[in-house]
Parts: structure tokens; sequence; C-alpha cells
């Protein structure tokens, strides 16, 4: 194969979709028996030695979002393979891969997911650090970060409406990067996150938290402490975080959840929707158009404190007026 040769692939008919599906295996779907499988032994596990990874309520939480997440992924997968595929075909330096043969029969294309997969974390790591820094991406990740104990089941709650967050990979696909490859390579992506999700790997080797995003680092990422607060964003990579400067090692002992924890901890609906419906109620109450847009846009953090200022201030307002006693007169 030569570099000329890797460009310049044919367009992919859209009647032909459904092989593109085909030729894309659903590596989710196949893991999901391992992933229950895991957390299970984990939940019985820290059950025996009597630790408190695992809420009955919050379990319960995660396991439905993750089923209705599933549910809506099915749904979704065929708009966003249309709109890939549509993608691809704009460009004129797509790359080849001999998708209509059977699966992972890539010959000497097999490279390709090594450069897809460096920048789709590359991707992640802006995509995850917007949803931290304005309010309405927020509203699509807080469900993720709701749970206050972290374990294996934290892994399966991912917002039912987080699909729209593709539009910060659709630069992948503009490179000319195959959709199989494209959609192989999210699957791995988010497999890899599961891991990570737990207490019982205290820390890996010194190499391995200097490049990845081990169970420690993303430890950080879902504390509530001011120092822990919007770091460790590397899905996959760490190194993103060492660059950008958001990194911080695990030191004080993690304390998860969010600032101000969800009071309905097994209800999906509440859990999925609990912070839009909150931003609805802001703006609906904000004056002028830059209040309505910073408390859709701005960051959920000064948010928070502006709010805190605004119920102080009300009330102070509501307050009665002191009494002034008459003084006494002396003659």
């Amino acid at each position: 194969m030569t570099l000329l040769s890797l460009f310049g692939a044919d367009k992919i008919p859209m009647d032909l979709i459904h092989q593109v599906e085909k030729n894309a295996p659903n590596l989710i779907v196949w893991a999901v028996p391992a992933m229950v499988i895991f957390s299970v032994l984990e939940m019985y596990i820290s059950y025996r030695q009597d630790r408190k990874y695992y809420e009955k309520a919050e379990t319960i939480g995660s396991i439905l979002v993750g089923l209705g997440n599933l549910i809506v992924s099915a749904g979704v997968k065929v708009v966003l393979l249309y709109l890939v595929v549509f993608l691809y075909n704009l460009v004129p330096w797509r790359m080849n891969l001999k998708w209509d043969e059977a699966p992972w029969k890539l010959d000497s294309y097999w490279w390709l997911f090594i450069p897809c997969y460096v920048i789709y974390d590359l991707c992640s790591y802006w995509a995850h650090r917007v949803s931290h820094e304005q309010r309405f991406w927020w509203a699509t990740h807080v469900v993720h970060h709701s749970g206050e104990n972290y374990n294996l089941a934290v892994s399966f709650r991912l917002s039912w409406i987080q699909h729209i967050k593709v539009i910060f990979f659709l630069p992948i696909v503009l490179m000319g990067f195959h959709p199989i490859v494209f959609f192989v390579t999210n699957q791995v992506a988010v497999l890899f996150q599961f891991w990570v999700h737990t207490e019982y790997i205290r820390k890996c080797p010194k190499w391995m938290e200097y490049i990845f995003a081990t169970p420690s680092n993303h430890r950080v990422h879902h504390g509530s402490q001011e120092q822990y607060i919007d770091k460790n964003y590397g899905a996959t990579f760490i190194f993103w975080d060492r660059i950008w400067k958001t990194y911080e090692p695990e030191d004080e002992k993690v304390i998860y959840g969010i600032t101000t924890n969800i009071p309905n901890k097994a209800n999906p609906i509440f859990i999925n929707f609990h912070e839009i419906k909150d931003m609805i109620q802001d703006v609906k109450h904000a004056k002028g158009f830059k209040r309505k847009w910073f408390f859709i846009f701005g960051s959920p953090v000064k948010i928070m404190m502006e709010k805190e200022r605004l119920k102080a201030e009300k009330q102070l307002k509501q307050m009665p007026e002191p009494v002034e006693k008459d003084q006494p007169v002396y003659a």
C-alpha cells in the first residue's frame, strides 16, 4: 500500500449503509454481559468486605439510566450512521477501507485505528472539558457525576441526550477516516472507561499513571472537593491534562458527587433532566438576553455562586426591619 492509494476512496452509496452497519460490529452490546458480571462481582465483594461502595437507591438509578441509554442509543444509531456517511462522502480525501468484505479483513489498513483513536481521544478531552465549563453541556454530563459512590456501575450513568455531543467528534470524519473506523474507535474508547470506575484498583505502575486515565486519575475527576473540580478530563490518555494544565494527582481522599447532591437517587428521569429543568427555570426568571445567555452557557461554578448570591439577597430583603425603641428623655 502506498500513501497515495490510502486516499480517494469511492463514496459510500446511501443504499448500502446497512452493509456499513453490518461490518461495524456492536462491541458494546457484546461487552454488556461481561460488564454486568464484573459489576455484580464488585458489588458482592464490597458487600462481603462491608465496604460502602454501593448504595441501593443509587445503584438502581445507575442501572435504569444505563438501560435507558441503551434504548436511546439504538434509536439514534441510524441517524448518526447516515450523518457520518454523508460527511465522509463530502470530502475528496476519503480514506480507503475494504468495508464491504467480512469484518476485520483490513489488510494493510489496520493501522488507521491508531491515529483515529488518538485524535478521537483529543476530541473527547475537549468535549469533556466544555461539558464542565458550560452549563448547557454540563446538563448532558451531570448524570455521570451525580453518583455519591464510585463503582463499576457508575460507568452506566450516561445521559440520554449525550449523543448531541457528536458535533465535537465530526472533525474526525471530515479528516477522511472511514465510518467503520470511526464507529469501532468510538466503541473501544467507551469500553476503556468501564474499568477505571472502581475503588479496588488503587495505583497502577508510574508509567501508566503518567500516560493513561487510570482509576486513580479518574477518581480525581469525580471528586467534589475544590482541588479536584474540573480536573483530569482525559478519557483514555491523561497526558492531554498534563499539556493543558488540568492534571491533578490523587492525594486527599476523594469525596464523590456534585457540589449539591441530588435527592432522588433512583429515578432515572430526575437523574437525567434535573439540571435541564433548573436551567429552564433560571432562564425564565432572568431579565435580559445577557443574563439568559449566562444561565445557559455560563460556567456551572459561577452560576452556582450567582444563585447563592441571589438567594442570600432575597433572604436579606425578607428580613423584618429592626424596630427602633424610643430613647429615654432626661430632664
